[in-house]
């Protein structure tokens, strides 16, 4: 019971570690960006691209990171990712800022100056205000359950598995770069293997029972 509760504080952790990180990245992305509208010559040149460095080494593996860590911590739990309404929202929250950063954000900031400046205020600020969301909606967890939720919920994973999931990230950057190949594979193919392979639990056992468990599951 210690190396699950320790090895599910890691991913925590680490979740909020990266979570913090993009959230104060976006704001910079903002700040910068800002300063550069109001500057000129090398000044304005050396904002953008400095915006740019910030989104390429340390705003995307920050991105990809809390969102792997956010979509684990459901699945690796009873949680899951459509079973209440306030994961759900997150988890729409989440792709959508990934999709903004992604497809909108990153090829204006890889035109530096001549980017959408209206597009890059508004992007990543609006980035970080929807990550402030998401904290609230961990704090709160508004709603009860979506009405197309399955009798029965899966157990807690074993310790070691998630400590095994917590590296994910790590050997992404290490052996993919900036992409989160493996990352997004472990997202899509564990609450699949959890579906076809764990036995979902109609109530959940007491005391000693609940424990053991816990351990063996």
């Amino acid at each position: 019971m210690g190396v699950l509760v320790t090895q599910r504080k890691l991913l925590v952790w680490l979740h909020v570690l990266s979570s913090v990180g993009w959230m104060s990245q976006a704001l910079a992305l903002f700040a910068l960006t800002t300063y550069g509208l109001g500057a000129s010559g090398a000044s304005r040149t050396s904002a953008f691209d400095m915006a740019n460095v910030l989104n390429t080494t340390v705003l995307q593996f920050m991105a990809t990171t809390s969102a792997y860590t956010g979509f684990m911590l459901s699945a690796l739990t009873s949680w899951g990712y459509f079973r209440h309404w306030w994961v759900l929202f997150k988890f729409v929250i989440t792709v959508s800022q990934l999709y903004l950063g992604i497809f909108l954000l990153s090829p204006n900031l890889d035109l530096g100056e001549n980017g959408n400046h209206t597009l890059l205020r508004a992007g990543s600020l609006l980035m970080a205000g929807a990550l402030a969301a998401q904290v609230w909606l961990s704090v709160a967890k508004p709603g009860k359950r979506t009405p197309w939720t399955p009798p029965g919920k899966f157990p807690t994973a074993p310790g070691w598995l998630t400590g095994v999931l917590t590296t994910v990230p790590l050997i992404d950057y290490v052996v993919f770069g900036h992409i989160p190949a493996l990352s997004l594979l472990v997202v899509i193919a564990y609450p699949v293997w959890r579906r076809w392979k764990v036995t979902p639990r109609q109530s959940a056992p007491s005391g000693g029972a609940r424990r053991l468990k816990d351990v063996t599951t």
